[in-house]
């Protein structure tokens, strides 16, 4: 059942590769040219994005692995859950105070302060989160703290999406250098973990089309 997990987080990348360049020209047409837009798989920043998001697909999908492979659940194997959906969490908010700082100041900030302002509510939510997240693990089975998580995951999403798309719209109606850059990246972060909440429901679709392909292996487990 591992080796479903990796498939699924492998097609979570997949997909965000696959998103890439439409979303950019999305967002910031007409000016944007497709070769502008391929440019992105050039910059280290982007695939280091796309790792950090593959492994914490994976790790969020590693308690459903274990249920799926009857595993034993230990309060070890659930801290790369919580850690991943603290991360996620952090990384929602962290975009949103982009989006928020670049809807007031315009490009009239002064030195690069926002970006540490962003990274220290980050780390301040996924250590809110992760408390949260593992408080709740003491009072829920595996499956039902993965769903919660994943619940959670979604409306975090949609609530900063409900900030980046307004504040992107607005950023773009202005003409100043890198006019939306930072909205998008919030864009960018609500789209990511909205996709990344569906992990577990896609692997435990992949996990029953596999036991249906494979009814004797089932049998002979005694499954």
């Amino acid at each position: 059942m591992k080796r479903w997990a990796w498939i699924v987080a492998g097609l979570y990348g997949l997909i965000l590769v696959a998103l890439t360049a439409p979303a950019i020209m999305l967002a910031f047409a007409p000016r944007a040219s497709w070769r502008e837009a391929g440019q992105a798989f050039i910059a280290w920043p982007y695939w280091f994005w796309l790792l950090v998001m593959m492994a914490g697909q994976f790790a969020l999908l590693s308690v459903p692995a274990r249920v799926a492979s009857r595993r034993p659940i230990t309060r070890g194997s659930l801290w790369p859950t919580l850690l991943a959906g603290g991360l996620m969490m952090g990384g929602l908010v962290a975009g949103a105070a982009g989006c928020v700082y670049e809807f007031l100041f315009r490009d009239q900030g002064k030195g690069n302060w926002i970006g540490w302002v962003a990274v220290a509510l980050g780390g301040l939510t996924w250590s809110i989160w992760l408390v949260v997240f593992f408080r709740m693990s003491k009072r829920r089975d595996a499956p039902d703290l993965v769903t919660r998580q994943c619940r959670a995951l979604i409306k975090g999403s949609i609530l900063e999406l409900l900030i980046a798309v307004p504040t992107h719209i607005v950023a773009r109606s202005r003409d100043y250098c890198c006019a939306g850059f930072m909205t998008f990246i919030g864009l960018t972060m609500g789209v990511s973990v909205m996709l990344f909440s569906f992990g577990p429901a896609v692997f435990f679709l992949y996990v029953e089309r596999w036991k249906r392909l494979h009814p004797e292996q089932q049998s002979a487990n005694g499954v």
